[in-house]
């Protein structure tokens, strides 16, 4: 009963979302989980190490130290291991704009804007494109609000929600304050540093970027600092992907993001403030093309091939992201073969 409910829910905004329109400036759509997500990109679906429950899926799959056995809660079970849509994160120019939602504006404060900062000169008439967004950051658990796995222990049951708001957080703006997140920061502003983040480029081009270089973010740069600030902004898409990592790593060192793999992760998510890149991927919701195929990239590829040709349309410079993690679950041979309620 509960999934027919939800799927009646998710058809309804798939209705209501047909019609963009506009607050504002604001444009946006409203996100239909049925046909805007990119369901292949929880593949594949492991039972064991070994034991695969569905195909193998497009992209590498992170190699995680969860065992095949587990134990939790004093029951035994066999490791379940998959990818999970948990967050969406809105990037936008003007404060209060929601694109996910239809392109509503929320209630917001007095915060800047991308209007207002986009560029800076300077001395000799030479000058740089910079940019700054605001994010929002969102609770979306579609898996287990559709219910689509059986095992819903293994899902994250967090209520929808609008979970954070960077017009809300006065170390957004500012990259002197920022620095309480990130004291290690300081050892990577250097041109070695920041060279070597053509290496994570490569590796997440290939496969799955390296968690060594966790300043890095891949094709997108350098990491630092965690706020909306973008210091050459060649094009919307690559700023929306950089400041998604960004923002996903603010909010795990603040402790509001929560891993969910490995052998840690199998009884429930626990905190990791060092993010790991490698177990995360990301999928563009908005914009894109009516009907267009929907996929998702490992944090740190370059979107050249994949995504810019999205971004040409008008009120197409604010951005969604969803944010897949990867989740490995000791699961009971009881609730593998419940059957969903």
């Amino acid at each position: 009963m509960r999934r027919a409910l939800s799927l009646l829910v998710a058809l309804g905004l798939g209705l209501f979302c047909q019609l963009p329109y506009a607050a504002g400036g604001c444009s946006g759509r409203v996100i239909n989980p049925i046909t805007d997500i990119c369901w292949s990109c929880l593949f594949p679906i492991r039972l064991g190490k070994s034991v695969r429950l569905s195909k193998t899926g497009t992209l590498s799959d992170a190699e995680t130290d969860a065992p095949s056995f587990c134990v939790c809660d004093l029951k035994p079970g066999l490791n379940m291991s998959f990818w999970e849509p948990i967050r969406t994160v809105e990037i936008v120019r003007t404060p209060g704009c929601s694109p996910s939602l239809g392109g509503i504006k929320l209630p917001t404060v007095n915060a800047p804007s991308y209007s207002k900062v986009h560029q800076k000169h300077y001395e000799g008439g030479a000058r740089r494109h910079t940019a700054f967004y605001q994010v929002h950051w969102f609770v979306t658990p579609w898996l287990f609000t559709l219910e689509v796995l059986l095992d819903q222990a293994c899902l994250e049951q967090a209520p929808w929600d609008l979970a954070y708001m960077s017009e809300l957080d006065p170390l957004w703006n500012d990259s002197v304050a920022s620095f309480i997140l990130q004291p290690d920061s300081a050892q990577f502003a250097n041109p070695l540093s920041i060279a070597a983040c053509s290496a994570d480029c490569i590796a997440a081009s290939m496969g799955l970027p390296l968690n060594n270089l966790y300043w890095c973010s891949g094709c997108q740069g350098s990491l630092f600092p965690l706020t909306g600030w973008v210091a050459s902004s060649v094009s919307h898409i690559k700023s929306w992907m950089l400041l998604a990592h960004r923002f996903a790593v603010k909010m795990a060192r603040e402790g509001l993001l929560w891993s969910a793999h490995g052998r840690d992760g199998q009884c429930g998510p626990y905190i990791q403030p060092l993010f790991q890149k490698d177990v995360w991927r990301m999928e563009l919701l908005y914009p894109a093309p009516a009907g267009a195929k929907t996929f998702c990239v490992p944090l740190g590829r370059g979107t050249t091939t994949h995504y810019e040709g999205r971004t040409m349309s008008p009120g197409s410079e604010d951005g969604v992201i969803l944010m897949w993690r990867r989740r490995d679950c000791c699961a009971s041979p009881n609730t593998l073969m419940k059957e969903p309620s």
